[in-house]
């Protein structure tokens, strides 16, 4: 039998394993690689898009503050606010920073007259930077608000415009609304509107770090400091405004009138003094105001009626082909053209051409016009702004409407010639006397104040526009259509005008327009004022009976107001015993 041998190895001895070569070089490979990975990520984010860890940092801290500028203020030319601007703060939130309980956010929504859900669903969407929690309010409940110490949550100073004069000037103010995405406010009617530009100012800015709790830590760059807008003065009187005013309504209401309209010029340089429209609204709560905002005597248009009859005398007595003195057969109180039929309200017979302005003879004025050349006739229609716009720089501002020459009828010049198929603004119609009370010179019309007087244009001669000043006279005397047109003191010419409303189908039998313009005093015109009351339904709906009594008191308390001398006595006012059959043709 055989033995084999054993050695037994020493007790502690290791084992040494030998690891293949490749596994150690993978392991190196993946380190580097890993380094390389996490090298060129710190290189693309810190070196080439760094703008987004940038972008992230600054949403966190970094906030804009927005340093809002003043809008401009509008004054009459005396000065007297008609729209200023008020601090007021708004209350703003940057969702991701907020810290609130269910007890806070019950508390802010009570101060805010906000709903606990609203509050809750402004303040839930975390991506938003910033988000207004309530706009304009009063600094002492802006107050409130931070006493409540909600982190995140802060103020902006901002701007609530008010109108001092309320409903007297809202058509020419107007009224202005928050801008595009929680800019300042801008204009919407109005010279807000027409102005906006102007009025505007430019919104400043500092850019900031705020730390969590939202307290300014750092400035990153210098204050832009806002520049406010510049003031707008217009041209109105604010006195005469509110007596314009006053009695619009006044007249409105006692007629049962679906509207009405007042125009003050001041007859030399042609500034509007005052414009009242009504119905009006009020500008500071602007609700419910469809169909209130528009200024009627700008954007709406009429026609005239016999207070354009004054201007067919005016063109027959240029034309050299008539006198004052002229006399001109109405009997019997009706005139055919053709199949159409123009009628007097009375029978007059023989007149002279003063007398058939006074008597406001349709009749007459038809017989005068068909005399006279068409194309003529159109020549100074047209150079008294009638078919124009005006540019006074009004929004919505009308033309009116005069066809051309060539497409008249006879019947059409006829009608032409006492106000019918015609159409024109009361700016328009207040403008046109001017010619009359500056020998023969039409006036440019501003809504501004002016610093020179204008240069007008020269469309009648002296001789004529002083002879028609002296018929305007005759028409508010005893025989004329508007006796209840005179004024104390002070000698007055003027219009009347009575026209059927068109509809649809043509004239509305029963719905009229009443006017009157007019100028005083008569020896040296200072004021013109032009009236019209929409649709009288109490009874009396003539020019002379519902319009000249509201021209009477505006213009009396006017005159006074300025002071203007006297050129008459002060028994000078005389009623006729039966003036209210006074009437006009229509």
């Amino acid at each position: 039998m055989a033995f084999r041998t054993f050695t037994r190895s020493p007790v502690n001895t290791p084992v040494v394993v030998k690891l293949p070569a490749w596994r150690r070089r993978v392991l190196l490979v993946s380190v580097l690689l890993g380094f390389a990975a996490l090298l060129g990520r710190g290189i693309y984010l810190q070196g080439i898009h760094k703008k987004f860890l940038q972008d992230k940092g600054d949403a966190r801290y970094s906030r804009n503050l927005v340093l809002t500028s003043q809008r401009g203020k509008i004054t009459d030319r005396n000065g007297e606010l008609l729209a200023t601007s008020t601090p007021v703060e708004s209350v703003w939130a940057s969702p991701p920073d907020v810290k609130i309980d269910a007890a806070q956010t019950k508390q802010i929504a009570g101060l805010l007259n906000l709903k606990v859900d609203d509050v809750k669903k402004k303040l839930a969407n975390s991506e938003r930077e910033f988000v207004y929690l309530k706009r304009r309010i009063s600094p002492e409940l802006a107050a409130k608000v931070m006493k409540l110490g909600i982190p995140g949550i802060d103020l902006q100073r901002e701007y609530k415009r008010y109108y001092p004069a309320g409903d007297v000037t809202a058509h020419m103010v107007g009224f202005t609304g928050p801008g595009d995405k929680g800019a300042g406010d801008r204009g919407l009617e109005g010279f807000e509107l027409q102005k906006n530009s102007s009025l505007s100012g430019i919104d400043g800015g500092r850019r900031v770090i705020k730390d969590r709790s939202g307290r300014i830590i750092e400035d990153l760059q210098a204050v832009k400091v806002p520049q406010d807008g510049r003031d707008v003065t217009l041209s109105i009187d604010l006195r005469i405004q509110y007596l314009a005013h006053r009695e619009l309504v006044k007249a409105v209401e006692a007629n049962k009138a679906a509207a009405g309209a007042v125009v003050v010029l001041d007859a030399k340089s042609g500034e509007v003094l005052a414009i009242a429209n009504v119905p009006t609204y009020n500008p500071n709560n602007p609700v419910n105001i469809k169909g209130k905002t528009r200024n009627r005597a700008i954007v709406d248009t009429f026609e005239p009626g016999s207070t354009l009859k004054s201007v067919t005398v005016a063109a027959a007595l240029e034309s050299g082909k008539y006198t004052p003195e002229t006399k001109i057969q109405t009997a019997p109180g009706s005139f055919s053209i053709g199949p159409a039929t123009v009628r007097d309200s009375h029978p007059h017979g023989i007149l002279t051409v003063a007398e058939v302005l006074q008597k406001s003879s349709n009749v007459g004025t038809s017989k005068i016009t068909l005399t006279l050349d068409k194309q003529y006739m159109w020549s100074i229609y047209n150079e008294l702004g009638l078919g124009h716009v005006e540019g006074i720089g009004f929004p919505g501002e009308a033309s009116g409407r005069l066809r051309p020459y060539k497409t008249w009828r006879p019947i059409e010049q006829a009608t032409m010639s006492f106000g019918h198929g015609i159409s024109l603004t009361l700016l328009q119609l207040a403008r046109l006397y001017t010619v009359f009370a500056n020998e023969g010179e039409l006036r440019p019309i501003s809504l501004l104040k002016l610093t020179e007087m204008p240069i007008g244009q020269q469309v009648f001669s002296a001789a004529t526009a002083n002879h028609v000043k002296d018929m305007l006279e005759l028409v508010v005397q005893p025989g004329g259509t508007a006796v209840r047109a005179q004024v104390l003191g002070y000698r007055v010419g003027g219009k009347t005008g009575t026209a059927h409303k068109l509809g649809e189908r043509g004239y509305v039998a029963d719905k009229y327009v009443a006017s009157f313009v007019g100028m005083a005093p008569a020896s040296d015109p200072r004021f013109i004022i032009a009236v019209i009351i929409d649709e009288p339904s109490g009874g009396a709906y003539f020019g002379g009976t519902v319009a000249a009594p509201v021209f009477s008191t505006i213009m009396s308390d006017t005159l006074r107001l300025y002071a203007v001398p006297q050129d008459a006595p002060n028994n000078n006012v005389v009623l006729e015993s039966n003036d209210e059959d006074v009437k006009e043709g229509i």
